[in-house]
This record gives C-alpha cells, sequence and structure tokens, in this order.
C-alpha cells in the first residue's frame, strides 16, 4: 500500500491552540476542516499522546492558526516536535488571545478560529473534537497546504502525525523533526557550523546519518 497518497488529500497546517490553566500551549494539526454551516462547526483530530488533547477537554475549546506560506520553519518545529508538556511553547513566537482566552499566532497566519467544544469521538489514535464557532478572523496571506510544506519548505512529519513516514537511509538526518537535508547548499560537511535545521532549530552536529 502507498500511504504517499494520502499526502495529496487536500488539507492545509494549522497551530490548535489550548490552555494549561493559565498557561497556553498548542501543536500542530492538518486535519481541520469545517462540518456543517448553521451553526457553524469544525472539526479537528489530535492524536492521543498530544499534550494539547487533554488540555482542550480541560479548557472546553481551542483556536486554530490557519498558517499561511510565509509561515517559518521554526515555528512548526515548536508546535509538531515539542510537546507542551515541558515546554512553553508561546514563549518566543508572539501569539494574541481570544475572547476565551485561547492563544492565535500574530505572525504567518492567514486567519484564525475560535470554538467552544461540543462534543468529542475517540478513534484509534486521535481524537476528534467538535467545536462550534464563536469567532474568526482573516489576514492577508495564502494558506500553507500540506503539500506545500513538505515539497517547499521540505518539512517532516511528526510521529504522532496520521501521515509519518519513516526517514530515508544514508541522509543527513535531525533527530528531533527527521528534517532531512537533500545536499541543495552544497555537501553537508561543507555548511557551516552555525547552520541549524531550517525546521527545528537543531544545530548542525546534533544531525546524524545512517
Amino acid at each position: 500500500m502507498d500511504t504517499m497518497a494520502l499526502r495529496n488529500l487536500s488539507c492545509g497546517l494549522f497551530i490548535a491552540g489550548a490552555r494549561d490553566g493559565g498557561r497556553l500551549t498548542g501543536c500542530t494539526v492538518n486535519s481541520v476542516m469545517q462540518v456543517t454551516s448553521d451553526p457553524v462547526m469544525i472539526s479537528v483530530c489530535v492524536n492521543h499522546k498530544n499534550f494539547t488533547n487533554q488540555c482542550i477537554r480541560d479548557s472546553g475549546g481551542f483556536s486554530v492558526s490557519i498558517l499561511s506560506e510565509d509561515a517559518a520553519g521554526e515555528v512548526i518545529g515548536v508546535f509538531g516536535f515539542h510537546s507542551g508538556r515541558d515546554t512553553d511553547k508561546f514563549a518566543s513566537i508572539p501569539c494574541d488571545k481570544t475572547a476565551m482566552g485561547f492563544p492565535v499566532l500574530r505572525l504567518g497566519v492567514c486567519g484564525w478560529l475560535e470554538c467552544s467544544l461540543e462534543s468529542f469521538t475517540e478513534l484509534p489514535t486521535h481524537t476528534m473534537f467538535i467545536g462550534r464557532l464563536t469567532d474568526a478572523k482573516t489576514s492577508p496571506g495564502s494558506p500553507m497546504t500540506y503539500a506545500y510544506y513538505h515539497r517547499v519548505i521540505k518539512g517532516k512529519t511528526p510521529v504522532n502525525a496520521p501521515t509519518y513516514e519513516k526517514p530515508l537511509e544514508g541522509l543527513w538526518t535531525c533527530p528531533l523533526c527527521g528534517y532531512q537535508y537533500d545536499g541543495s547548499a552544497g555537501p553537508f560537511e561543507g555548511l557551516p557550523e552555525s547552520w541549524t535545521c531550517p525546521i527545528c532549530g537543531q544545530p548542525k552536529n546534533a544531525f546524524r546519518t545512517s
């Protein structure tokens, strides 16, 4: 079975935001969609292992930051490859709060949604949350699709994501996010020591090859 076909499904890349008490948190997701129009209901799927999963339940809602094509790879790395259990993801990411107190990114987005939690359904690896839209805002920019993330940014998929693929062998690979250097800027050994992973910011000396 060629699971790469899943990457051809039309989907975007988003940051689902929630609250851990008074602390803001969130994670990268790609499965967000409008499911009804009156009232407007939004679904988002979050892996059981993600800290944001429990925070959405506890805080009674969630936000969705719609990433634009000019979103920094480091932002995706922070929310996709670190856990909110031990990382304050918004410490270095500018954000605003919705009326319900959920975080929305200030930069690299073309809009955001705020939803109150209506129901959820447990799936084998994820929870599908259904929220009622309570607020929304658009901003200039083109939305980042999952295909754009893979083909242009050369980003990789977190282990907890439904479309995760194991890294290829023989390439210099980031141990945190799985980004693989493709040689576009010359041999890996010739890159300056100050070079870092364009997705999660890991230093060059952290990369490994098999």
